[in-house]
This record gives structure tokens, sequence and C-alpha cells, in this order.
């Protein structure tokens, strides 16, 4: 029994981490074009819909598309409506996915990793790299799939596992639970689903029992995203707990119906393997089409249960260290403030483009007062360092001392970019009755999203010190500069169109994408130190393939 546990457990462990390889890929080689197309297919329900199903079946994970869909919400990208419809979409993604790779194609997995890792190892480019990453991914999948299975096959004469689960038969309302729990700590429904249906393809699992938990694990699924975004803005915390109320009601709804005629499951399908899959896509296809029609009641009920607050900023207690005699310790607490300081201008630059839309007060006085705290931590830094600089240190220590300050002294002129100067053109479109065309919004909205996404890559950097990732972010600045090339491009076209609107806001429109290619610039600094320590950086330039091998 212990072996058969062990066995079992390996199993799902390499699913979990199957999963988040293909997600991985899918994150570092197609993020941009993924998030852009989500938010530009949003534009009703029904598109945005469709643009969460997809995304879900690429990312291999509803939750992820609902954490793409959090940070568009709280940035004011995308309106309440269209994100809880991409979420919804995400979820039947998410069960197409499952059931993609239910599909017996284990025969392809030698060729699907001999590709996979011929295209990660030799590919030239980030993209062929991650493709074969995602190969290597799927490929694993299936193999942990074959392994669930072989691992369960002699549960099936075992008595103590017989008792438990003619137990569950007995008790459906436990299973729900218990799919409910693990899909919430595996922070992953899909591989709580699978790993179901691999269990019931081998007889383990009476029908009920696996459709109980299959139910469970959605309820659970719609859980994770919630608490996820316990943090989050207002906007995005209501969304999720739609998504709750409409999945997990649904949910509750469809196992009563289960526990009242468990017979009707032969409608799915022949055996309790495939009844539980297809309940798992005949569920979410209908929460998906009953949905829709209910956003705006749910987000209102999601409303009442979590009512708009204004949030007490608690008191920061400094990382920096005056106690410590030690060059390195010291060293790391001015990191650590630098990483608070780059966490403070992340937090200022999300709500931005919500506030060039709706102006509010409240939100541009938050961000006045967070770059007062950017500001006094730069202080202290400098300080701090100064300070620490009157001791002996190493040469290694002292270029460290250097690259911090640096670092802090690019982080400061991002938050004065945002405080003053796009606050301020927010204002100006307020008081003035101003407003962006609607294709030069779009644009913005498209640049504001690459730097929002480069800064958390920035903010990795800082705390990981990942190599890979520098480079990534130094290789993110010249995709940045073509980018801002295309947004002047179109600016131009639209002007000698004579599109009003794109006349009267010209000079902030070009102001504003100056002030976020600086942020984006400020950020791209945390990773000059690493790239240049691994040899990847000549002058201010990757040197020649090495941003391939990343």
């Amino acid at each position: 029994m212990v072996l058969i546990i062990g066995n079992l457990a390996g199993a799902i462990a390499l699913l979990l981490w199957s999963v988040r390889l293909v997600r991985t890929g899918i994150e570092r080689g197609f993020s941009g074009p993924l998030r852009t197309g989500v938010r530009h297919a949003s534009r009703n329900r029904v598109t945005a819909a469709a643009s969460g199903f997809f995304a879900a079946i690429a990312m291999q994970s509803s939750t992820a598309v609902a954490m793409l869909v959090a940070g568009f919400v709280a940035a004011g990208t995308l309106p309440m409506f269209s994100s809880l419809a991409v979420i919804l979409g995400a979820d039947l993604g998410s069960a197409i996915a499952a059931r993609i790779l239910l599909t017996p194609i284990s025969a392809i997995v030698p060729a699907l990793l001999v590709v996979g890792v011929a295209l990660f190892l030799k590919g030239r480019s980030r993209r062929i790299k991650q493709s074969g990453r995602i190969l290597i991914g799927i490929a694993l999948v299936l193999t942990s799939l074959t392994m669930i299975r072989t691992a369960t096959a002699p549960l099936q004469d075992n008595e103590a596992t017989e008792l438990l689960f003619t137990y569950l038969a007995s008790d459906l309302l436990t299973s729900f639970a218990i799919g409910a729990i693990l899909a919430w700590a595996t922070h992953s429904s899909i591989a709580t689903v699978l790993t179901v249906v691999a269990m019931a393809s081998e007889g383990l699992l009476q029908a009920p029992v696996a459709a109980a938990i299959v139910l469970g694990a959605n309820l659970g699924g719609a859980t994770i995203p919630v608490l996820l975004t316990l943090s989050a803005a207002y906007t995005a915390r209501r969304v999720m707990l739609g998504n709750l109320l409409v999945r997990g009601g649904g949910a509750v709804l469809v196992l009563l119906a289960l526990i009242q005629w468990p017979e009707h499951l032969s409608l799915l399908g022949a055996s309790a393997s495939t009844q539980a899959i297809n309940l798992h896509l005949a569920f979410n296809v209908i929460v998906l089409l009953v949905g829709l029609p209910l956003l705006k009641p749910a987000l209102h009920a999601a409303a009442l249960i979590f009512p708009k607050t204004v949030a007490t900023k608690p008191r920061r207690i400094s990382a920096l260290d005056k106690t410590a005699t030690q060059p390195d310790r010291a060293l790391a607490c001015a990191a650590r403030e630098v990483l608070e300081m780059g966490e403070q201008v992340h937090g200022m630059l999300i709500p931005i483009m919500g506030l060039f839309r709706d102006w509010d007060e409240n939100v541009a006085t938050q961000i006045r007062m967070s770059e007062d705290d950017v500001d006094r931590m730069h202080f202290e830094v400098k300080l701090y360092v100064a300070h620490l600089q009157e001791s002996a240190l190493s040469p290694r220590q002292a270029s460290r001392a250097m690259d911090i300050v640096t670092i802090s002294n690019h982080l400061e002129d991002a938050g004065d970019q945002i405080s003053s100067n796009l606050v301020e053109i927010a204002q100006r479109l307020h008081a003035d009755g101003l407003a962006f065309s609607e294709e030069g919004w779009s644009d913005l909205c498209d640049f504001h999203d690459q730097v929002v996404s480069n800064v958390q890559l920035g903010l990795n950097v800082l705390m990981t010190g990942d190599a890979e990732a520098a480079i990534q972010l130094v290789e993110e600045k010249d995709r940045m500069r073509e980018a801002e090339q295309r947004l002047q491009s179109n600016h131009l076209d639209r002007l000698r169109g004579g599109n009003a609107a794109s006349i009267e806001t010209s000079n902030l429109h070009q102001e504003t994408i100056r002030a976020l290619k600086q942020v984006n610039t400020a950020f791209t600094y945390t990773a000059y130190p690493i790239a240049e320590s691994t040899g990847a950086l000549l002058s201010s330039r990757l040197a020649q393939g090495e941003g391939a091998e990343s």
C-alpha cells in the first residue's frame, strides 16, 4: 500500500508540474500576443467568452486566465462585464483542454519529447524554445496520466479502498467536498479532473462518486481566483466573486440533482470515466450559456457580498536595518527596500489607465501618497548605502552597492513619471472634457499592458536574480522601442485621416507614450547588472545569440 500511494503521489506530482510547464511555455513565449488578443477580443460578451475559451486551452488553466483578467480589470482597461465573460469562457476552455488530454494519444509521447527537446535545446528564438517546452509539458501530462492508471490498478482488489469508495458512493456531498479541496490544494481544477477520470477509467471510482468529485473541482477551481485576489482592486475581487457565484452555485445545483437522480448519469456515456468527463464538459457549456445573460445580476450580487470599502494603508516598517554590521547583510537589507520601492511603483502604474477613462480623486491621491513613500525610500536607501561605503567593501560588494543605488534612482524616476506626468495628463483630460480616439485608446492600453508585464518581470528579476528573466527583460526593451514606433505611426495615420479626437489629444497621446516608455526603461535597468555578469550584455545591447539561449 505504501508503494502504491507513493507511485500515485509521484504521478500526480508529475501531472501538476507538467501542466505548469505548458503554462510557463505559453507565458514566456507568447504572453504578449495572448494578453493583447484577449483584451482586443473582449468588446462584447460573445467574443470575450471566445477569447477566454482559447486562452484557457492554450494555458491549460482557467485560473491563469482569471489572473490575467484581474490585471486588466484592475487597470481599468477591461470592463467588469467583459472580464466575467472571459472567465466563463476560460472555464469551458479548461474543460475542453482536459478532454483533449484524455484522448488516447499516448503513442505520440516519444515524438512529442523528441521534437520538444530538440526545439528547446537548439531553438534560436525564444518562441521556438518555449514551443519546445510546451510540447515537453504535453508529453509529460500524457505520461503522468498513464502512471496514474498504472498506480491505481492494484487498488481495485484492496479491501480498505473498496470500503472507502463504497462509503463515498453513499455520501456524494463528501465526494463533492473532496473534489473542491483537491482543486484548491493543487491550485488546478484541470489536474484534479484528469486524476479523477484516470482513476475512474481503472474502475476505482463509481460514476456518481467521480461525477461529484468533478463538480467539487469546479467549485474549488472557481474559489482559487477569489482567494488570490483578496488584496487586489475592488473591481477584480468583484469579478472573481461573480464567477464563483455562477460556476460554484451551478456546481451545487447540479450536485443536488445528481444526489436526487444518479441514474441519469448513464445518458452521458457507458463508463464512469466517460460520464465524469462528459459531465464536466456539459456543466461548463451550460454555465457559459446561462451565465452570459446573468453577468449583470452576478456582479450586482458580488457587490452586495463584497461592498466597496476605503482601504487604510498600514504603516510600513523599513527593511533598512541600521544595526547590520556585515556588508553582505546590509546590502541584502538595501535590496529588500529597493524591491519594496518597485512594488510601490507597480501599484501606482496599475490603475493609471482607469484614471484616464474615469477620473477619481481618491485614486489620484493614493498614487501621490505612494510617490511620497517612494521618494522617502529612495532618499533613505542612498543615505544607507553611503554610510555603508564608509566601511571597507570588497570590489564585489562595492559594485553591488552601486547597482542598488542606480536601480533605486531609476525606480524613483519611474514613480515621478506616473505621479507627475501620467496623473497630470489624466487630470487634463478630465478638466478639458477630452477623450482619446477609440483606436488611440486601444493602442495606449496595449502599450500600458506591455509596460505592466515588463514591470512585473523586473520585480521578479529583483527578487530572484534569475539570469534568464534578466536577459528576457533586456530583450523586451527593444520590443518596446518597436512598439513605440508602431504606435507613433498609427497616431500619424489618424492625424492624416482627420480624426477629430486624435487631433484634440495629440500632445497628450505622445506624452503618455513617452512617460510609459520611461517607466519601462527604468525597470529594465534592474536586469543590466545580472545580464552583464552572465556576459550576455555588451555595452548596452545583448551579445549576439545570447538572447536566443534564454
